[in-house]
């Protein structure tokens, strides 16, 4: 980079938002921060806007200190409309609040770097339109979509995605431990540290059916040619088989310090936070197996969705989301989640070809009958 990469980070409170500022302040010579945008934890955010002195700041939470040290935007689509000053969007909310602002951003030209899982899975097609018609580019921050990103040279040579899963803390136990498994149990991750949410997704393995989904999207690749492999020690982040049989793969220590350096120095790398050298010797082995589709539906839940697409993959987010939310409160079990997916998904109005504002029914509908299944127990839980 010979100037500096103009960036504002929308969701900068949370996991991914503080590793890359952990990233940024490594790279301070490289990085102007334009705007930082966090949701409740204000105490954290103005601690991040006195250190790094963005331009501009916005908080779910309005806090009047904020003003103080930076301009105060109305919104995160204010925030995203800075064109000219600009470079790159990190968007790492969580949540559907994601996709309006991410569009805006593409509409304004600027180029994204993304890890909010709703913003494809709600809208891919639209959103991957919108991209190619302004010229921007879509970075992947999640770590399996940045080393699909990294291992592909040329995607017409591209016979098949390979998405690696951890499997995580459930997957040598049977189902009727993850029936009986506590909210400790269930975010106890054995290779990473995230935020509760896709902590839980990860032991349902829906993380890894949105993250079908998602590739689908951002690599335009039948559905049918993307697979899941487990792979407990999450070492090998993903790969891709080319048509001549050749298989790629970009292997690293589990940090997410790495991907969101790669999708906000992109094309670019430098040596940036220490993650420790990557040791073949030490690692020792590489274990694979099929995932067990019965014992984690999610799986096929997401390719149900992904195939039939419209709303479908929206109205799946939707109720995920809500049942997961439901569990991490000890209102339903961990597997009460699939539950609530294959009763409430058929009560939802399928459209083929939504625009936006259908999306954002569709996915407000879904969240409706969640609640109220939850509220009057129509779903038989465990």
């Amino acid at each position: 980079m010979d100037t500096k990469r103009r960036i504002t980070i929308l969701g900068s409170t949370g996991s991914i938002g503080t590793q890359a500022l952990e990233v940024i302040e490594k790279l301070s010579d490289k990085f102007e921060i334009i705007g930082l945008a966090g949701g409740n934890n204000t105490d954290l955010l103005l601690e991040q806007v006195q250190k790094f002195k963005p331009k501009y700041v916005y908080s779910a939470k309005y806090d009047k200190c904020l003003g103080e040290y930076a301009k105060y935007t109305d919104s995160l689509e204010e925030l995203c409309s800075l064109k000219n000053e600009t470079d790159i969007i990190l968007v790492a909310v969580s949540g559907k609040i994601g996709l309006r602002p991410t569009l805006t951003a593409i509409e304004n030209g600027i180029d994204i770097a993304l890890a909010n899982k709703e913003t494809l899975v709600m809208a891919g097609d639209i959103v991957m339109a919108k991209a190619q018609e302004n010229g921007v580019k879509i970075i992947p921050v999640d770590s399996e979509h940045s080393a699909i990103h990294q291992c592909i040279k040329d995607i017409n040579q591209v016979k098949k995605l390979i998405i690696t899963a951890s499997g995580g803390p459930f997957l040598h136990k049977n189902v009727e431990e993850m029936k009986s498994a506590s909210i400790e149990e269930t975010l106890n991750h054995p290779n990473w540290h995230m935020g509760k949410k896709i902590t839980v997704d990860s032991a349902t393995l829906m993380n890894k059916g949105l993250e079908i989904i998602e590739a689908h999207h951002l690599f335009n690749m039948d559905y049918d040619n993307i697979e899941v492999i487990i792979h407990p020690q999450s070492y090998i982040h993903s790969a891709v088989e080319y048509a001549d049989g050749s298989v790629v793969a970009q292997i690293g220590v589990p940090s997410m310090h790495i991907p969101i350096q790669y999708a906000i120095t992109y094309p670019e790398r430098f040596e940036g936070i220490k993650t420790g050298s990557f040791s073949f010797v030490d690692a020792a082995r590489f274990d694979f197996e099929k995932p067990d589709f019965e014992k984690f539906p999610s799986l096929s839940y997401a390719y149900s969705a992904g195939k039939k697409g419209g709303n479908a993959t929206a109205i799946l987010n939707a109720i995920n989301e809500e049942a997961v939310f439901a569990f991490l409160d000890g209102k339903i079990k961990l597997y009460d989640i699939y539950n609530l997916i294959e009763k409430i998904t058929p009560e939802c109005d399928f459209i083929k070809y939504p625009t936006i504002d259908e999306i954002t029914e569709s996915d407000k509908h879904a969240r409706e009958l969640t609640k109220i299944h939850l509220q009057q127990k129509h779903v038989n839980f465990c």
